[in-house]
């Protein structure tokens, strides 16, 4: 019996630190970032991981047109707000969200999701996002730019929110409500 607790305590902890290692060098390649913007009502933080476009097509090819996106790599994109916000004409309320995006060639469907998810894909390779739970969703037109965004890039300013990649950005308008 000692043995076979014994056994089962070892495997778990190889287990554990495979997962850790994993982790690690998943996110040497898209690191993490947080960034937050308090100002003209809104009190905003946003944590993501940053993907590298490494020379690949990213729209519609890496991410698909169409399809739920977790909105940058690894676990899935959190957003918080301690302020009500007034987006798209409509009110999310202050609290702790997961962003998602469902990208389009001329728009995107901005979605924020109340549920938490421990990663951002489920065992499919599909977003794990679950729809019931959104509690605002908005469509923004996309923006081709000249030069290339190299790395995932959030930004945050006192007019709204933009999500830039590669040659594509979208602006979601926002203020505090």
């Amino acid at each position: 019996m000692k043995w076979t607790l014994g056994v089962i305590v070892v495997l778990a902890l190889a287990l554990f630190g495979l997962f850790k290692y994993f982790q690690a060098e998943t996110k040497s390649h898209s690191p993490e970032d947080t960034i937050a913007f308090i100002g003209n009502d809104m009190d905003i933080m946003v944590d993501y991981c940053r993907p590298y476009k490494k020379e690949r097509e990213i729209f519609g090819a890496l991410v698909p047109y169409g399809e739920t996106w977790r909105t940058g790599a690894n676990e899935a994109t959190t957003f918080d707000t301690k302020t009500d916000l007034l987006i798209g004409g409509e009110v999310l309320p202050a609290g702790h969200y997961t962003l998602w995006t469902v990208p389009g060639p001329e728009s995107w469907e901005i979605i924020w999701n109340s549920k938490d998810y421990p990663w951002g894909l489920g065992w499919g390779g599909k977003a794990s996002r679950e729809p019931e739970f959104d509690v605002l969703k908005i469509s923004v037109p996309t923006e081709t730019m000249d030069d290339i965004i190299e790395q995932f890039t959030i930004a945050i300013n006192a007019q709204g929110m933009s999500l830039a990649w590669d040659r594509t950005k979208v602006f979601v308008p926002m203020e505090g409500a």
